[in-house]
This record gives C-alpha cells, structure tokens and sequence, in this order.
C-alpha cells in the first residue's frame, strides 16, 4: 500500500462519529449596536479618514477646502462635476496617471475592518482606485454592515466582472520593517459617510 492510500485509509477510519451543526454566528453582528462608530475607529486605525455628510454639497466644500482644485480630480458621480471631471473612463488608463484624486461611490461598508465593496459598474475603470494619489469614496451610512460574513451573505449570488474590497490606504511594512503608507496604490483614502 502506498503512503498515500495508507494516510486516506487512516482518515476514513478515523471520521468523527457525532455529526454537528455549524454555530449561529448572527448573534456576532447583535453584539455591536454601533457599526457607524466601529467602521469610523477601524478606518482610522488603518491610516484612513472618515467625514459625515449630509449631502453632495457638503462633499463639495471638503473637497474645495481639503485638495488642489488645480491638480486632476476624477470622479463617476455627476454631482461632483464642479470639482472634478466625468469624462475620463473611456481614457487609455495610462493616461489616468497623473490623477490626484479619484472620487467613487461604494456599494457598501463592513465595520469589523471598515472595507468597501466597490464594483466595475462604479468604478469607471478598475484602475481608478489604485493609481491615484488619493481616493475617496462615498458611502451611505445605513449601508455599512457590522461583519464580513454579512457582506459575503449580501454579494454571494451577485454577478459582477470585477470587483474588490478596499479598506484604508495601500500599506506596506516589508521595508525596513517599517509601515509605509501609500507604498502599491492610493497614499490615502478618505470615507464620506452620506446621511
């Protein structure tokens, strides 16, 4: 007998004999009544910001305030356009380079390590989120969900081409065994949380 056929014998005698269920685990979401507060902690743990708004107008004024109106700013939201141009994703994405700031909406947001799913349909283009200085990206706080699991629940089923997580800032601490922030992607990435 083969070393393999002997270790999958000794396997298939050795099954456990009481069959149990998986746990519950949606008692884990009840147990933090304030996903808000914890998504907003994590995000800043991460090296990310968190801004409320009530609505467009208010992202505007942060924006006007906050970054160089000069420098190239993109965005997928037509309410933007004041600040930032709409006419880039059919680009060469090459030519997104130079972008300093990339403003997209997420689906949605999960607290326990403040990600945000983001698929192509609001993207623009996939390489919008990571080759820009910087990335915002707005999300409506009643979409902001307590864990993982509810968010793999929530996009199980759904069809997408591309489509990813982003939680804070890209982040390295390979060199030198320090962390370097903005090291593979965007160098920061600021959440608005839409009332």
């Amino acid at each position: 007998m083969s070393s393999k056929a002997e270790i999958l014998n000794k396997i298939k005698q050795n099954q456990p004999g009481i069959i149990t269920d998986l746990p519950n685990l949606d008692v884990i979401s009840s147990e933090n009544p304030n996903v808000l507060e914890t998504y907003k902690t994590v995000l800043k743990n991460i090296g990310g910001e968190s801004v409320e708004v009530a609505n467009y107008n208010e992202i505007l004024y942060f924006i006007r305030n906050n970054y160089a109106l000069d420098r190239r700013i993109i965005t997928t939201i037509p309410e933007l356009s004041e600040v930032a141009s709409l006419d880039w994703k059919n680009d060469d994405p090459h030519t997104l380079q130079d972008v300093e700031l990339a403003i997209v909406k997420g689906h949605f947001g999960v607290a326990e390590n403040s990600a945000i799913w983001v698929t192509d349909d609001i993207l623009g283009q996939r390489v919008a989120p990571f080759i820009a200085q910087y990335l915002a990206i707005i999300v409506k706080k009643s979409d902001i969900l307590a864990t993982m699991r509810q968010a793999y629940e929530k996009i199980g089923n759904l069809e997408y081409g591309f489509a990813t997580f982003i939680a804070g800032p890209s982040k390295t601490a390979d060199i030198e065994q320090s962390l370097v922030l903005g090291a593979h992607g965007a160098r920061g990435l600021i959440v608005f949380l839409l009332d």
